[in-house]
């Protein structure tokens, strides 16, 4: 699941080709992949609320329809920016967000003895799905063009994600590892108590943690949604080096 939606990182394979196909500028075709990460921002947030209600299962199956269907359907986008950004933009980034949370909040779940190092697992999949992706995608443009990589890059997003969720779920209430006791350190470390929205947003930790957040990925996506390689200054398949940042 994470290395298919990680794929959201190579979009700047993609963007020499459209500007090319659609006749567009480099701010239209980058705008999308900024509509695609700001819905990712709401939707995660809907996401988690939405998954402490219903379970991973039903949130990653959802996303995963919003986010293939969003990709495959940017196919139908020639000569229309607006298509674009309605599909890839808001529905590839509903079902991006919706999924993003997914597999951190379960596996933290599953693995409470190993909670660093499974979420470092996760979010390297997330990262490694560009560096998959971009070779990938690089060599269908070239041999069937952008919007056609579109359309089958979505199919096969939305199947690996789908499949993914089914085999999503919760363990069971107050589950942890046999014979496994947090450390004195490791107890410390952890809240003492869960927090609802209302008040986590009333401390100034939160903001706080917002802020590195936000500062941490608006640098990284800027520099992804841009940076083109420097030994491809010329390249008529537009590769760009997404994992670069």
């Amino acid at each position: 699941m994470q290395v298919a939606l990680g794929a959201v990182y190579a979009w700047s394979v993609f963007r020499d080709p459209l500007i090319k196909a659609g006749g567009w500028s480099i701010s239209e075709v980058t705008f999308t992949f900024s509509i695609a990460i700001l819905i990712l921002g709401f939707a995660a947030f809907l996401g988690g609320l939405w998954m402490s209600r219903v379970g991973p299962r039903v949130v990653g199956t959802t996303a995963g329809f919003c986010y293939g269907l969003g990709v495959s359907l940017a196919s139908l986008s020639a000569g229309r920016i607006w298509v674009l950004y309605l599909t890839y933009g808001v529905l590839g980034g509903l079902g991006l967000g919706l999924a993003y949370i997914v597999p951190i909040a379960t596996l933290v779940k599953w693995f409470p003895d190993r909670r660093g190092f499974i979420t470092g697992l996760a979010v390297a999949g997330f990262g490694g799905g560009a560096l998959l992706t971009a070779p990938v995608a690089a060599s269908l443009i070239q041999q069937v063009g952008v919007l056609s990589t579109f359309a089958l890059l979505g199919i096969i997003y939305l199947v690996m994600v789908v499949a993914a969720a089914s085999v999503m779920q919760n363990p069971p209430q107050g589950w942890k590892p046999e014979g496994w006791q947090p450390a004195v350190k490791q107890a410390s470390e952890r809240a003492s108590q869960d927090f609802t929205l209302q008040e986590a947003l009333s401390r100034w930790q939160w903001y706080a943690l917002w802020a590195i957040l936000f500062l941490n990925h608006n640098t990284r996506l800027k520099n992804l949604s841009i940076e083109r390689c420097s030994n491809c200054t010329d390249c008529d398949h537009g590769l760009y080096v997404a994992w670069k940042a």
